[in-house]
């Protein structure tokens, strides 16, 4: 009889390992933080209309310019995730963004998900797209400069929710996404949200938070994903919007008591 896994083949070369290991290391760097610039061009409309600005794409431009080549932008960044529209645009002086993120000793990351979507089957849950190209999109993201990427997809509290389809879906897409983006040297960001929509109590939240992540882990192993390559983006565990606060030292009590249970140790950090 065979042995088990005898005929199991490494998803990724060492050398390929070395090098997500190396960019996981540098966007974890002391008294830095990642810098979600990924907005969607619907939502930063909305930002721009509060301030009386027309959203056109020059002036979206000149807006991430405005963040990109502030001064000291490096001191207390270590990453940014950029939009598709972002990773294609340049300063006034005609230097890539990226470029001009790299030179400031930040690693340029990229949003691929496409979006979140119903789950059909479910009562009123979600799944995110985006797989579809995924692969030829990384390779076109790394070559431009890319080193890591972020995908999200959300699950909600309720009767009955999370459900089992949801949970299963949502890991194999997220495992499925890490699997792609590290076959094409980026370091994912697998984002597991769990929404604070609804009445849930701050336990019920900390309870599902760890299921979602034993099933995203689950998942994530399934698919050979090299866990020491991918940083993990949870949410907080809080209770619902619409129950009782709870405070401070109970949410960060909470959030690292799930964390603790359910993320392997081989993860290098954890980003919220």
């Amino acid at each position: 009889m065979a042995e088990v896994g005898n005929s199991f083949k490494p998803a990724l070369a060492e050398a390929n390992q070395d090098e997500l290991r190396t960019i996981a290391k540098k966007i974890l760097q002391e008294r830095k933080g990642i810098l979600a610039a990924d907005e969607s061009t619907g939502s930063i409309g909305k930002r721009f209309a509060s301030i009386g600005l027309e959203n056109t794409e020059n002036n979206r431009r000149r807006y991430r310019q405005l963040l990109f080549t502030t001064p000291n932008f490096g001191q207390n960044i270590s990453g940014v995730i950029l939009f598709d529209e972002t990773f294609r645009q340049s300063s006034d002086r005609g230097e890539r963004f990226v470029d001009v993120i790299k030179k400031a000793g930040v690693v340029p990351g990229i949003k691929v998900d496409t979006g979140v979507v119903p789950l059909a089957g479910t009562d009123n849950e979600g799944t995110t797209q985006g797989l579809d190209n995924l692969a030829e999109r990384c390779a076109e993201y790394k070559k431009g400069g890319c080193d890591f990427a972020k995908w999200r997809s959300v699950l909600n509290i309720g009767a009955h929710k999370p459900s089992y389809l949801a949970l299963m879906e949502n890991a194999n897409v997220l495992a499925r996404y890490a699997s792609i983006c590290q076959q094409n040297g980026l370091v994912p960001i697998v984002e597991p949200e769990v929404l604070c929509d609804g009445d849930h109590t701050l336990e019920q939240c900390q309870a599902v938070t760890e299921l979602t992540l034993a099933y995203t882990y689950k998942a994530l192993a399934d698919h050979h994903v090299y866990l020491e390559g991918t940083l993990l983006k949870p949410n907080m565990v809080t209770p619902g919007k619409d129950h009782s606060k709870a405070s401070p030292e109970q949410i960060g009590l909470a959030t690292v008591t799930a964390l603790r249970r359910a993320v392997p140790c081989a993860v290098p950090g954890v980003d919220i």
